[in-house]
Formats: structure tokens, C-alpha cells, sequence
């Protein structure tokens, strides 16, 4: 049970749960993939999604000046790439491209929208706690955070920056000790259950899982979160005293 009265500090993830309410990437893509007609199976797309993460972890694609619009472009470049080099898309390089722009395009909006609401929860929960993001990203969640407008965290611990990724708890005890806080006095928000909420639950922060559309079948215990939510702008609801 979440203890409103000992929460004098939050940490955010932030793939996942601010820019698509908790639903995973991969299914925000495939979604996107199959309103373009893309002519893949969801496995099949999924084996491009692993690669292209894969060679992002590998590979400095991703640059600290690049914006989510840039990110997006890179990875569906990779992805659509691969669908076509293993022969499980068999298109030209004209439609290959346009198809993975409109992709791009197409999540760029659909994140514009969930931001919406996401960007008011923090300006809500901005004003009454100090609030640390800490995120598994690529050297520029900054600039994303810049171009989104996001800038409401005391400090940001991202993971190829400090050299540790989640489900690490190491990372979210950096993010304990940037709000300057106990772990117990913290609460941590996040959509992934192996990710976010059983690392911090170790450390002994309480934990808000952001429960949406995730990756497999994952399995999890719902005994375990101090607070199970489905839709991120009711978070100050159950937050603030």
C-alpha cells in the first residue's frame, strides 16, 4: 500500500511510462507498423526490434544533439533494414524509406499526445516534490527532455552516461541519492515490473507500476507494487497528501 505521508521524493522512468503510458515500445511500433500496411509478421517484426536495440547498446548511432524525432528515425531505419536484408519484406529502397518516415511520424504524434497529460502530471507533482528521472537510454535524454519541454527534474541518471542500466538497483539508488533522500522516503513510477519495480522494491523505495500493454509474458506479482495504476494522469490523485 503506497504511504502518502513518508513520500518526500519522486524518481521517474522515462521510456514507457511519460511518453506512452506504460504501453511497451514494441507495441507502439508494431501498431504503427500495421497502420502502414507494413507486410510483416508481428515475430517477425519483433526480431527486427530486438536487432535494432541490439545495434543501438553496440553502436554510437545515437548522437547527444539527436531529438526523439531523430531516435525514432534511426531505429526504424535499422528495423525496416533488416526486415528487408533477411528477406522477410521484400520491397524497393523508395518504399522502404517512405514506409519507416511514416512510421516515424506516426509515433512521433502518438507520443506528442500521451505528453499531453504526462507533462501536466509532472507540472502538478513539480510543485510539491523534488522528482529525479532515471532512465536505460542513448546519451540524449537532455535533448529530449529540452524538446519536449520536460525540464522539471532535480537531476536526470541515465544509464549509458553512468555506465549502469536497469534492472541494476545501483542506478536507482543514484537517483535515491541525487534527491538526497532515503530510499523508503521515495517513491519510484515506472512501467516495466522486471525493470522499475523489482530493483526498487530491493532498495526498499516505494513503487507505482505503470501497468499497460508489455513486452511478452512477463511474469509478475502484483502483491508487490505499493500501487498499481493504468493511466499516468492519475497519478496525482493517489500522490499528493
Amino acid at each position: 500500500m503506497l504511504k502518502q505521508e513518508s513520500i518526500k521524493g519522486i524518481i521517474f522512468d522515462y521510456g514507457g511510462t511519460l511518453d506512452t503510458n506504460g504501453v511497451h515500445w514494441s507495441e507502439v511500433l508494431w501498431e504503427k507498423y500495421q497502420q502502414e500496411q507494413i507486410a510483416v509478421t508481428k515475430d517477425q517484426f519483433r526480431e527486427s526490434y530486438v536487432y535494432a536495440e541490439r545495434e543501438l547498446a553496440k553502436n554510437p548511432y545515437i548522437k547527444p544533439e539527436h531529438t526523439f524525432m531523430d531516435v525514432l528515425r534511426i531505429k526504424t531505419d535499422i528495423e525496416t533494414r533488416y526486415l528487408v536484408d533477411n528477406g522477410m519484406w521484400t520491397v524497393n529502397e523508395l518504399t522502404r524509406r517512405a514506409s519507416y518516415e511514416h512510421v516515424t511520424l506516426r509515433c512521433y504524434q502518438h507520443v506528442m499526445d500521451v505528453l499531453q497529460a504526462s507533462r501536466k502530471v509532472l507540472h502538478t507533482l513539480a510543485e510539491h516534490y523534488p522528482m529525479v528521472l532515471v532512465s536505460n537510454f542513448y546519451g540524449n535524454i537532455h535533448t529530449v527532455l529540452q524538446d519536449f519541454q520536460l525540464t522539471y527534474f532535480k537531476d536526470v541518471i541515465e544509464s549509458s552516461v553512468v555506465g549502469v542500466r536497469k534492472p541494476d538497483p545501483q542506478i536507482f539508488m543514484m537517483g535515491v541519492e541525487a534527491l538526497g533522500l532515503k530510499p523508503e522516503e521515495t517513491v519510484v513510477i515506472g512501467d516495466s515490473f522486471s525493470k522499475d519495480i523489482l530493483p526498487t522494491r530491493q532498495i526498499g523505495c516505494q513503487t507505482i507500476w505503470l501497468k499497460g500493454q508489455g513486452w511478452g509474458s512477463e511474469e509478475v506479482d502484483e502483491s508487490l507494487p505499493s500501487l498499481i495504476l493504468t493511466d499516468i494522469s492519475k497519478l496525482p490523485e493517489y500522490v499528493l497528501k
